[in-house]
Parts: C-alpha cells; structure tokens; sequence
C-alpha cells in the first residue's frame, strides 16, 4: 500500500533501488538474529521492502510498455516464479544447506522457512550461527540482489530516463466508466487466485502423505512438479502473449484451472489422478496474474496506488486462505478440504472474469473511447 503512493511521487527506479538495498540487508541480518522479537522485526523490515518492489515492478512495467507490455510482464513473472524454484535449490546445492524438499511455494524466497533453528545457544541479540553454510545461503542471495540494485540506480542516475516521459503520456490516457469497480472486482479475483495458489503448493506434500499415502519423497517430487509446470508455462506464456489476448489466456488459464481441479476432487485417493492433475493445475495457474494485470491495462490505466491496491489482494489471499485451510483440514482430517477450497476458488475467479469484462467493455466517455486502442475495443 506504502508502494503504492510512494510510486505515484518518487522516481521509480531509485525506489526499487532503495527497495532491493533494504531486501537485500535483510537477508545479510537474519542469519545474525538470536532471538525472537529481532527475527520479527527484521523479517518485517525485509517484507515491507519486498512488497514494494512486488508492486513497483508491476507499475514500471506498464509505465514503460503501457498495454503492449504482455510478454514483458510474463517475463517479469516468470523470473519470480524460476527464482522461487530455484533460489532455495541453488543454495542447497552450493552450500549443503538441508532446505526441506517439500512445500515449496511462490514465497520460498522468504528466508524464514530456512531458518529452523530452534533457540539461540546465547543470549546476545546478534550471533554468528553455528552452521555457517546456512549464514552463506543467506548472503549468497542477498549479495546477488544487491549487485541487481546496482543497476537499477544506474538508470536512476541516467540524466534522460524516458521514463517520465512514458508516464506523461501514458497517464490519464484512458479510464473505464466503472473504474473502481473494476479494481475491486481484480482485488477478489487475485485474492482468490492467490490465494488457492499458495494453499495448493503449501500443503500438497502434507495432503499426499496423510490423504493420498504417498512416500514422502514421492510427495516431494509431486510438489516439483507443481512449481516446475509452474515455472515452465510461465517461461511458455513470453511466447503465447505475443500472438494472444490476455483474456483469452485468462480463459484459458480458468478452464484449466476448472478441470483439474474437478478431477482432483473427484479422484482424490488416486496417485495418478494426483500427478496429472497437479501438472495441469500447476501449468494452468502460471499466466493469470501477468495476464490479468495486462488485461486491466487495456482498459483503464494503472497507476501506482491502483496496482498498490489488488497486489494487496493478492497478498491478503496469500496469507489469509492457507491459514484458515490448515485450520479446517486439521479439524476434519478426513476431508479434502484443500482440494474443495482450490476448486471452490477456480469457479469463482471463472465467474468472476466475464463479470470483469462485461465492465470492462460498457461505453466510455467520448475521450476515452479515443485513446483506448482498437483491439481493445474490439
């Protein structure tokens, strides 16, 4: 939300710059906290600056391509979902660090989920810790974040950024009728999608052991192949974006979506059912986000407070959905509530779109029916 504003006023580039310093900072600290209430705060610290970045890098994005920016923006997010795949890999392999193999997610990149140390063999506030690959793991990533922020200042302090001008005539360029509407509408739709994301790839292990009976280094490969297909389809969907609409992938990303999900609830004790399912449902998911923010772009211009403003849909999803699920499956174990909830999700987000479009496509005002681009009218 503070990202939102501050990119609305300050020069984009230095605020990712900034954004990327104060990320990278916190990986270089966590190693060092020994006790609970620094790892809070210094977690909180690392959060806020990945979600500005989070935000920021969606907003420059459309500042500098507009609604021709398709396969930028599936690049943009298939480099989030390879570094999440295989960021913690990477570190394991370089440094002996024993990450677990399973419930890897979009939000691996959070360094708490390596840091299973117990309690401090001290009581000072900061340490060197006892497994030093653990201490290079973390700085190995900060340091590569770090040299990108290099970078970002480098056009920050280029005297002639076409960036301005970009925005300038980009900005007021179009509005749909029912602007805030719109925005609402994708503030549910990215919660729910997340949402079902997140909770889908965080318990998947968990749901193929206890529900399914899985070994668990078959689970842990099922959970690869969730965030690989992931992965892949996103690097595919650079391709496909530049010959096809970002609605019509949106479709087809829900009909996908629909199907899998349908078969995961129908077939859930079967492990076949589950490694074919997971694929489809892992590869179907990877383009709706990139593409559903291309696709608001065609018809109402973002600026920074508003993708501010479904980014944190996205995030409360992100949160909140795969805790209240973990509740629930505890309380009625014998049910495939994760499953009911991602196909619960998936018929939502598929009602929801054409209600966006339906929008989305009303008449505008004489001004901006002139600026919005001819494929999008039609």
């Amino acid at each position: 939300m503070i990202g939102g504003v501050l990119f609305d006023h300050i020069n984009q580039f230095f605020l990712m710059g900034a954004s990327m310093v104060a990320t990278a900072a916190g990986l270089y600290l966590i190693p060092f906290c020994k006790t609970a209430v620094l790892l809070i705060i210094t977690m909180s610290v690392f959060g806020a600056s990945v979600g500005v970045v989070d935000t920021g890098a969606n907003v420059l994005i459309l500042d500098l391509w507009g609604d021709k920016g398709a396969p930028q923006m599936q690049a943009l997010h298939f480099s989030f979902a390879l570094g999440a795949f295989l960021a913690p890999l990477l570190a394991k392999l370089a440094w002996g660090t024993t990450a677990p193999a399973q419930n890897h997610t979009e939000s691996d990149l959070d360094p708490l989920m390596l840091n299973r140390s117990s309690k401090g063999a001290s009581d000072s506030v900061f340490a060197v810790p006892d497994d030093m690959n653990l201490l290079w793991a973390y700085a190995s990533n900060g340091t590569y974040i770090l040299v990108v922020s290099v970078f970002l200042f480098g056009l920050f302090c280029k005297k002639h950024s076409r960036q301005k001008k970009t925005r300038a005539s980009t900005e007021g360029a179009r509005r749909a009728k029912y602007h805030r509407a719109l925005l609402c509408l994708l503030f549910l739709f990215f919660f729910f999608y997340v949402g079902a994301e997140i909770t889908y790839g965080s318990y998947v292990f968990s749901f193929a052991t206890t529900h399914v009976g899985m070994e668990e280094s078959e689970a842990a490969g099922l959970n690869s192949v969730f965030w690989g297909a992931f992965a892949a389809c996103r690097g595919l969907a650079i391709f496909f974006a530049t010959f096809l609409q970002p609605g019509t992938m949106i479709v087809l990303s829900n009909i996908g979506s629909l199907v899998s999900c349908f078969f995961l609830v129908l077939f859930d004790k079967s492990p076949l059912c589950l490694w074919i399912a997971t694929s489809v449902y892992g590869a179907s998911m990877a383009a709706t986000f990139p593409s559903g923010i291309s696709w608001i772009e065609q018809y109402t211009t973002l600026t920074g407070k508003s993708a501010a403003f479904f980014v944190i849909g996205a995030a409360l999803g992100d949160m909140a959905i795969p805790a209240v699920i973990g509740i629930l499956q505890g309380h009625y174990p014998d049910l495939p509530v994760i499953l009911y909830t991602c196909l619960g999700s998936a018929i939502f987000t598929a009602v929801l779109f054409p209600v966006m479009y339906k929008l989305a496509t009303l008449p505008l005002k004489r001004e901006d029916q002139k600026a919005l681009p001819t494929s999008s009218r039609l």
